[in-house]
């Protein structure tokens, strides 16, 4: 079985317990595909904890959840140095903490203060954790799903521009159509009523599947890089970029709803993802469609808008829409 193959069906068996959310889980995939990590905006019950734990159900990686509060310590996040005595001597030893995961869950991320989201930020982007003076690695296969509550503001702490940027993709999550929601009854009843037959508390009526070796992930990344970009995608990807730092050139309302455009990182996102993306659709090249098709989760945060677009109830989505609108592929 091909690796595009393995992802599919992991696709399909995700899909099986996380209803109504085909798109949460294609951007899940997504992330992995292409080594970033991801925020995912929604409010509470939308399977946003299910979903990354369904993922870790299938996959030979290990999960660790970090429930951010306001009195977290970085040291909660990365590990710390123990000293353990022994007679009349002792010595330290790094102990290592729930960063040390192949999936970690940052559950309301916005919720720790400054110092903890700095801590964060480092293993995000360097991929490693550095206490004592000793830098720690993390996993090669490493990914960061940091869930924010778009309601809920009492309490919080705005993630910087910078921290923000290190996201791959920023995606957001919607209620389930009238269809799925009575198939979530469904599933859920289903699960109750076998954890209440057997006792034993565990929803899941069937047995464990066969985990996904990580080596499957690995050799997908390896066949995306070999997915070609041709001039003509690679120069629309620039001009959307563009865009939002010059709008001034496409649009007069354009101009004044951007306030600051994307970076680089932008740039590199949208490539890396585009192509992660048409991989996905079984294709060994990039597509105008399949950058629109990504463009909102790689941008969205990322633009700034500004007062005037704010007071108007401007959303970076309706910003998004427009570029794309007026952007034309060379």
């Amino acid at each position: 079985m091909s690796a595009r193959d393995e992802l599919l069906k992991l696709k399909s068996a995700m899909a099986e317990s996380i209803i109504g959310q085909d798109s949460m889980i294609e951007r899940l995939l997504l992330g992995l595909l292409a080594d970033g990590h991801l925020l995912v905006e929604g409010l509470p019950g939308l399977a946003k904890t299910r979903a990354i734990k369904a993922l870790a159900k299938h996959l030979d990686a290990r999960l660790s959840r970090i429930q951010f509060t306001p009195d977290l310590l970085p040291a909660d996040v990365t590990g710390s140095d123990i000293y353990e005595a022994n007679g009349s001597k002792g010595t330290f030893h790094f102990r290592e903490g729930p960063i040390f995961a192949n999936l970690v869950l940052a559950d309301e991320v916005n919720r720790a203060p400054a110092k903890v989201q700095a801590a964060l930020l480092e293993a995000m982007e360097e991929r490693q954790v550095t206490v004592g003076g000793q830098t720690h690695p993390l996993p090669p296969m490493f990914l960061v799903m940091a869930t924010e509550n778009p309601i809920e503001q009492e309490g919080t702490y705005a993630l910087p521009e910078a921290q923000l940027d290190r996201f791959l993709m920023h995606v957001r999550v919607g209620y389930p159509d009238a269809g799925s929601e009575a198939r979530i009854m469904e599933l859920v009843r289903g699960e109750e009523r076998f954890a209440s037959q057997n006792g034993n508390g565990k929803p899941h009526p069937t047995p464990a599947p066969a985990l996904m070796a990580q080596d499957v992930i690995f050799a997908a990344r390896g066949e995306i890089h070999q997915v070609t970009l041709g001039e003509a995608v690679s120069k629309y990807i620039v001009a959307i970029i563009q865009a939002t730092r010059e709008p001034k050139k496409f649009d007069a309302k354009l101009a004044e709803w951007i306030q600051v455009g994307a970076s680089p990182r932008g740039t590199i996102s949208l490539d890396k993802v585009s192509r992660a993306y048409a991989w996905l659709q079984g294709r060994d090249y990039v597509t105008p469609a399949d950058v629109q098709a990504i463009a909102h989760d790689v941008l969205r945060h990322r633009l700034v808008l500004s007062y005037d677009a704010l007071a108007q109830g401007i959303t970076p989505d309706q910003a998004i829409d427009t570029i794309t609108q007026k952007v034309a592929v060379a």
